[in-house]
């Protein structure tokens, strides 16, 4: 009850430095990025991509230093598997909050090389997240509605086509893709309206996964297969943070071998496309059972 009372201050203090974190950090990116820009030397760009990688591992660490000392917060993190920073990882996450962003940089430090996050275009936007994604070569997705693209044809595709691009970058240094593969931050009404099948999930979008491992995929070690939990506080984690009221984060890692009958061509093998998205679906509905059996034990 007393700490309900002071969320309000608590809020007042904590957003401004976690703002100041992300200022801070997300600046630097941007200088560096600029710098890159206007130095267009391929050993160059080599040599600052290491220290822009650094500057937003930074960022994780000092904002999850920021929610350790406003919240009465425990963190349980379960990997089932050795993990390494000379391997190349794909990771398949659900997506509750924008914190779920801060939790997997802050996860990739020390344990797997810096990640990579498919972006929605709208956030190229946001102060200093879109110009230091744009800076780490984060790639930017456009979604279309079905509408629009019965009227604009020739934009089908487009997402394919800048996922395909920026896989290739990938490939020269290990990395680590986030895929967010619901598409979209998972809440009641979204559940109801997309008719969901799974309790805990928003159905998957299987095509991004597909480019992502026929572009990549020989060049995977595993993939990882992250639940982030927020037992108490599941209506809305950020807020729930900023105001000092989070109590407990999972991130459960399942690290899991890339199978070979994953890797093809999505859309122009009809056969192969049927089988990828009863693989994606055979995922998320594992992934989903364990959620349930997760919060079960909580």
């Amino acid at each position: 009850m007393f700490r309900q009372l002071l969320a309000p201050l608590i809020f007042i203090i904590h957003l401004p430095l976690q703002l100041a974190n992300l200022a801070l950090w997300g600046g630097l990116v941007i200088l560096f990025g600029l710098v890159r820009l206007l130095i267009p030397i391929a050993a160059f760009k080599r040599l600052l991509a290491p220290m822009m990688n650094c500057f937003m591992l930074c960022f994780g660490k000092c904002s999850l230093a920021l929610i350790k000392l406003f919240n009465p917060v425990s963190f349980d993190y379960r990997v089932n598997s050795q993990l390494s920073k000379q391997s190349w990882y794909l990771i398949v996450a659900n997506h509750l909050s924008y914190l779920d962003i801060i939790l997997l940089i802050e996860f990739a430090a020390f344990r797997i090389p810096a990640p990579k996050f498919f972006l929605k275009q709208e956030l190229i936007w946001l102060p200093f997240v879109g110009l230091a994604a744009w800076a780490l070569d984060m790639p930017f997705m456009r979604r279309f509605s079905k509408a629009y693209l019965q009227k604009h044809p020739e934009k089908r595709g487009t997402d394919i086509a800048t996922t395909k691009r920026y896989c290739q970058k990938f490939t020269h240094q290990p990395t680590t893709v986030i895929n967010f593969v619901e598409g979209t931050r998972f809440t009641p009404i979204k559940h109801a309206k997309s008719q969901s099948p799974y309790n805990h999930l928003l159905p998957p979008k299987a095509g991004g996964i597909a480019f992502t491992l026929a572009t990549m995929g020989e060049l995977f070690t595993n993939i990882l297969d992250i639940s982030l939990i927020y037992p108490q506080n599941t209506k809305h984690p950020m807020l729930a943070m900023l105001c000092g009221q989070m109590q407990q984060i999972v991130v459960d890692v399942n690290v899991l071998d890339v199978p070979q009958a994953a890797i093809g061509d999505y859309y122009n093998d009809a056969t192969f496309k049927t089988q990828f998205q009863k693989w994606v679906n055979s995922l998320w509905h594992a992934k989903d059972s364990n959620i349930s059996q997760l919060k079960k034990g909580m």
